[in-house]
């Protein structure tokens, strides 16, 4: 397929339905809202009901209710994203949330990035800063940003942790519009810019988003792959001037901004080398000569199970790219080989978040990609680690729910402990102003949640209905899911652009057993670890993998449902991050910290 045939696709998703509603006024006069795929004729989708199937009253779907303990846990961040009148692109983009055990006391705190004020603009009050808030362990939240030297003040944009530098404390970089910071951990008590001796700043000039450390050319170390977005600058933005006929001004898509080439570093003990160019993960238009990428979400994930960690990068209205790692230090873009780079109308997408898992239970593989407003949620997925990937949003039973909503953060995570992942998105508009043009579409969204209902209904993920906390409209962003109160169950944050993060408590009472992971090796990172467990003739594998969702990141701690299981001891099989594989037999409802060679050798 050639590049030109690529963006002839593109085009057609961005225009090839407007003139089907009716719009033609306002996209001549340059509405944002209305030039995005957000205005796809919601015609050309049917509408398939993703209901229970027949034999599945809908009362037998569980019941998850969150509360809101923003407040009562000690939270009080706001996201201030500078919006004054002129409508500046990152405005719209908010910014991510991060589980991380800073401190090493199990206890699972928070990271929220902060963007700022404009400095051409006069603001009132203090610079806004990025907050932590360490967890005391019942479940409340102490704010320590200051004390411990997080209270950085930039544009931010997203987090990535990891121990880069194997000294037993997680560390963090906060990418940004401008220069990205990465945060040293000194053991648990403060942290230290070492961005410039470490050398990942990046261009001052570029946009970077979403974040990952993991170790792709399995030396032990973590290396680290920062996301770029679209060429910007407050000129640029002037330039494009999009406005919305009888509003006024309003927040551009990206498709008149040039694209980015994203960064791979190579972590050599603890200073970093761009290695980008040599390790192909550059796209080029071959006509024009210039990057591709529009780079939004990363995750790094094993597609095809030969031991080594690919990348999957989530890219706003051009094709998805699909980096398939050879082995040798160098990647091969292969989505559109594979079926990732569109949406199952052969269109470029929206796209905002990812998370992957093995939602079966078996060796099939998912990978979602939140997307614009009346667009479906990508659901692509492949039977087993050979073959390609096909996007079965429709059949999956996340498609027709998902469309109406403008989704950014998603991740998969076991709400009712039945063993089995779920699906929960972060949803809301980019204009505020949205209402006024499209009756469809709210700024504010609520979040959604897809129940896993496994092998027994003709859809996997049926759509629950939101109560309690999650009942609440939000400029959702990045969301993340963590065990806050040591219960076995996930708890959830979601940020919001220019607004209050929320944090909910879950209070399902399923009385599922569960089991949590650590992973401990004095050889290589935790972080690329494959875990199975096994129990009641089921199979479930999760990776640690924090990097995910939208500019966010999930704890390294894995939590597995186990369903209504027995006392028996649970069968765990860990897959180091450099092929080497035990077997470890542990008891349920409990956290277990799994030590490599503590466990019983396993041939491949």
């Amino acid at each position: 397929m050639t590049e030109d045939a690529d963006e002839a696709r593109i085009r057609r998703a961005l225009w090839g339905s407007l003139a089907a509603i009716g719009v033609a006024a306002l996209l001549i006069a340059g509405g944002y809202v209305l030039m995005r795929p957000a205005t796809v004729d919601e015609r050309i989708v049917p509408a398939v009901s993703t209901g229970p199937a027949p034999w599945k009253a809908a009362a037998d779907l569980p019941s998850i209710p969150f509360v809101d303990i923003t407040t009562a846990s000690g939270i009080d961040f706001t996201h201030e994203n500078g919006a004054y009148g002129e409508r500046l692109l990152p405005e719209t983009m908010g910014g991510g949330v991060a589980f991380l055990d800073y401190d090493n006391d199990d206890d699972q705190d928070l990271l929220f990035v902060n963007s700022a004020a404009w400095p051409w603009h006069t603001s009132q009050g203090p610079a806004a800063t990025s907050r932590l808030y360490r967890n005391i362990g019942d479940g409340t939240f102490e704010d320590v940003s200051e004390r411990t030297g997080m209270d950085v003040s930039l544009y931010g944009m997203g987090v990535a942790t990891g121990d880069y530098d194997r000294d037993g404390y997680v560390d963090v970089l906060i990418t940004a519009v401008g220069a990205n910071r990465l945060l040293h951990n000194v053991r648990g008590e403060r942290f230290v810019d070492v961005t410039t001796t470490a050398g990942v700043a990046g261009d001052p000039n570029a946009w970077s988003t979403s974040a990952a450390f993991f170790d792709y050319d399995r030396d032990g170390d973590l290396d680290l792959f920062v996301a770029n977005y679209v060429a910007w600058s407050r000129e640029i933005n002037a330039g494009v001037d999009y406005q919305l006929s009888g509003i006024g001004p309003a927040y551009g898509p990206p498709t008149d901004f040039a694209g980015t080439d994203s960064i791979l570093y190579r972590n050599d003990d603890g200073r970093f080398v761009d290695v980008s160019l040599a390790a192909g993960i550059q796209v080029q238009n071959r006509t024009t000569g210039q990057p591709v990428g529009k780079g939004l979400a990363v995750m790094a994930i094993d597609v095809n199970a030969d031991g080594w960690l690919d990348l999957a990068v989530a890219n706003d209205t051009v094709r998805n790219f699909l980096f398939i790692n050879e082995t040798d230090g160098t990647f091969v873009e292969s989505g559109i080989d594979l079926g990732f780079a569109f949406d199952n109308s052969g269109l470029a997408t929206g796209a905002m978040g990812i998370d992957a898992a093995h939602y079966r239970n078996d060796s099939s593989l998912a990978i979602v990609i939140g997307n614009f407003a009346n667009e479906m949620t990508s659901f692509y997925a492949n039977s087993d680690s050979q073959s390609g990937f096909s996007d079965d949003a429709i059949v999956s039973g996340v498609g027709a729910t998902s469309r109406r909503a403008l989704t950014f953060g998603l991740v998969f995570t076991d709400l009712d402990l039945d063993g089995r992942l779920d699906l929960i998105a972060a949803n809301g508009h980019v204009e505020p102003e949205i209402n006024r043009v499209q009756s469809s579409q709210q700024y504010a969204q609520k979040p959604q949640v897809f129940w896993n209902c496994g092998q027994r209904c003709s859809r996997v993920f049926q759509p629950l209905v939101a109560t309690g906390g999650l009942d609440q409209r939000l400029v959702g962003r990045g969301i993340s899911a963590g065990d806050i109160d040591g219960d076995g169950d996930p708890d959830l944050v979601i940020t919001s652009a220019g607004g209050r993060a929320v944090l909910l408590r879950n209070d399902q009472a399923q009385g599922h057993a569960w089991l949590q992971i650590d992973i401990e090796s004095p050889i290589g990172p935790a972080i690329g670890t494959r875990v199975e467990v096994a129990n009641s003739g089921t199979r479930q594998v999760q990776t640690v993998m924090p990097g995910r969702s939208y500019l966010s990141q999930v704890p390294l701690t894995l939590t597995f449902g186990l369903g209504p299981a027995g006392p028996d001891p649970v069968t765990v099989n860990v897959t180091w991050s450099d092929g080497a594989m035990e077997r470890y037999s542990v008891a349920a409802r409990m956290r277990h910290r799994l030590k490599r060679g503590a466990g019983a050798p396993i041939k491949p």
